[in-house]
């Protein structure tokens, strides 16, 4: 079961997590976690002075002895009731770039535009996410056409490094920072960057969707830019994390100084409610809105990307930007109890979304109950099976064959379902390499007086990127090449060229030809975990959207990685505080390691829209910064 637990600030961090949390300076009215024995449950306690260091004494400020007050309607330990509107809805991570997405859809911009001027806005507020270093992933409901259609907006790796040159290129890196030699690719460098694919996507989407002039959509962005914004809570910890992690792994970055130029005030991360602004990213975001597309891809931006690759050795040149093209796809889907669940094909994960469902459309989970040992058991078995086929299959289908077709059939899943037992974990299926659980990613979805839906995913992958920021241009590159195996008889093999395995999906559902939900879960691997959760509070235990997203998290970390890691054993489920402690002992028993929730359970953002009645429903994900916003 679920059930309430009040909670100061918003927070609840694992005990286990307290001492690096506590080593940043993060503990601002934060509630931490008791150990509960092997449930992971315990209660909760308030160990903060009024500097946030923890001190274990009695609080300094008179409120931290209160907990939230109580909802009158509705659920009662949801955060807030679902944002109705008529004519236009957006959902992001960020309050002020939702403000922005209503600006322009008030303007007279379709949904496609709101989401690219949220994205740009995001880019510059949340750098510690996204931006125009990473890559980008759409889905968008085109009520014209009635139809939808998909955007694979992921860059390649370079064409003048081959497998035989990149393994050497790692082993020499790992030497130069005298670190232990590992047959990954190291997560900061110039080694896992490939080409931002987020601009053309921008640009893809725009010729297809949009209405308002790029100078128009990307003025807001501009504008805070070169203004500059108050930095908000978990973004200002974000920060801090991810600089100090750069300075801890800079031997293997081979330049640093512009990131510190970039994103540092007076020599450090900024903390909430400071003012940060970004002059250079400014003037880039300038260029491409007068310059399009290719200005980014052929043009000076090129250019100057080339001579800063070059300058530091790294191997990313002009011609593997001005090769780049997303693509235009059809999104795979599977009927779930009457609702078709959209996500676009591989090298993404979105398809271990519907191999999941496919399982566990033959379990009734309406009647073993919303957070109950018996529907846990059966979704975490899903998860961990459907895993197994990612880590094997999931790959650039351009470079292998991927056999999605099959994978989703109800043949296939039938098979995998008959390897469950609901009363007990598998001890064959277990743990790898936990890398994909650190991605960092922004979602979010925008809807128009149309009836256009746009769901939309951006990410760096691994926090801010690979640490390396080009001269003057004031972004930072992403990091994904970090995902691609060494082993040349993996699908997801390194090679000249190739996209690499990607976490990053947006989802979508119809109804009888109708849209129904733009919605997704950002966070690494837990973004099908947690596209399936969301769904199956709406479709089986019939939660309202924003209910939805804030009904308690598991997360499983475990099983073999598309980076090449086997696996054994039966893994780690993470569950947040809103479980029932006896629901935890008792997934215990059946031979889970339980741990209590670290914090890595993603964010959400949807909008659902009422055929019948015409209207969006938008949710916002209480564990980040958000809003959703209508008119």
């Amino acid at each position: 079961m679920i059930t309430r637990r009040t909670f100061l600030a918003g927070t609840t961090l694992a005990n286990g997590a307290l001492g690096a949390v506590a080593a940043r300076g993060w503990l601002l009215g934060v509630a931490v976690a008791e150990p509960g024995g092997a449930s992971g449950a315990g209660s909760v306690r308030t160990s903060v002075t009024s500097q946030g260091t923890a001190q274990g004494a009695e609080p300094a400020a008179p409120h931290l002895d209160l907990s939230r007050g109580d909802r009158y309607s509705g659920v009662p330990w949801a955060t807030r009731s679902p944002v109705l509107a008529q004519q236009g809805m957006a959902a992001t991570e960020q309050p002020l770039a939702s403000l922005i997405a209503i600006d322009i859809l008030k303007q007279g911009g379709s949904a496609v535009d709101a989401a690219i001027a949220a994205n740009a806005a995001i880019g510059f507020m949340q750098p510690v996410l996204n931006g125009i270093g990473g890559d980008l992933f759409a889905i968008v409901w085109d009520p014209r056409a009635r139809r939808l259609s998909g955007y694979n907006g992921s860059g390649r790796a370079p064409m003048g490094r081959d497998l035989a040159r990149m393994k050497a290129e790692v082993a020499a890196a790992w030497r130069r920072a005298g670190l232990p030699e590992h047959e990954h690719i190291p997560p900061v460098g110039s080694l896992p960057v490939t080409v931002p694919g987020a601009v053309d996507a921008w640009f893809a989407l725009h010729d297809r969707f949009g209405r308002l002039p790029m100078t128009e959509v990307l003025r807001p962005a501009i504008r805070y830019a070169r203004g500059g914004f108050p930095v908000t809570e978990l973004i200002a910890q974000y920060w801090q994390a991810n600089m100090a992690a750069f300075e801890r792994e800079k031997a293997l970055i081979e330049e640093l100084d512009n990131a510190r130029a970039t994103y540092l005030i007076d020599g450090r991360a900024p903390v909430e409610g400071q003012i940060f602004r970004n002059p250079h990213l400014a003037d880039t975001l300038d260029e491409i809105a007068r310059g399009g597309r290719d200005v980014f891809y052929k043009g000076e931006i090129a250019r100057r990307i080339d001579r800063y690759f070059k300058r530091i050795g790294g191997d990313l040149r002009y011609a593997d930007f001005a090769a780049h093209r997303g693509e235009w796809v059809a999104p795979l889907a599977v009927n779930y109890r009457g609702y078709d669940v959209h996500e676009l094909p591989p090298n993404g994960q979105g398809g271990a979304v519907l191999q999941m469902l496919q399982i566990l459309k033959g379990f009734d989970l309406r009647r073993m109950g919303a957070g109950s040992a018996d529907a846990l058991t059966v979704m975490i078995e899903a998860k961990r099976l459907v895993y197994e086929d990612l880590a094997k299959w999931y790959a650039d289908p351009r470079f292998v064959e991927v056999p999605m077709k099959a994978l989703l059939s109800d043949e296939y899943a039938a098979r995998r379902r008959s390897l469950i037992d609901p009363h007990r974990a598998r001890p064959d299926i277990g743990p790898g390499d936990p890398r994909l659980a650190e991605g960092d990613t922004i979602y979010l979805t925008a809807a128009d007086r149309d009836g256009m839906m746009v769901s939309l995913i951006q990410s760096n992958y691994r926090g801010m990127g690979s640490g390396l920021v080009p001269d003057g241009l004031g972004f930072m590159f992403q990091d994904r090449g970090e995902l691609y195996s060494l082993d040349p008889r993996a699908a997801n093999v390194y090679a000249p060229g190739k996209r690499p395995f990607h976490t990053i999906i947006p989802g979508f559902v119809t109804r009888d030809g109708e849209p129904f939900l733009s919605f997704g879960v950002m966070g690494g691997d837990m973004q099908p975990q947690g596209h399936v959760q969301v769904l199956t509070n709406i479709i089986d235990f019939g939660m309202n959207v924003q209910v939805a997203g804030d009904a308690a998290r598991w997360r499983h970390s475990g099983g073999s990685e598309p980076t090449g890691e086997r696996s054994s054993g039966v893994g780690t489920v993470e569950m947040e505080s809103g479980f029932d402690p006896a629901v935890k002992r008792e997934l215990a028993r059946r031979g889970y390691a339980i741990a209590a929730g670290s914090g890595s359970f993603g964010g959400y953002q949807a909008i659902r829209w009422d055929a019948k009645q015409r209207v969006y429903w938008g949710a916002s994900e209480m564990r980040k910064d958000g809003e959703a916003l209508g008119y």
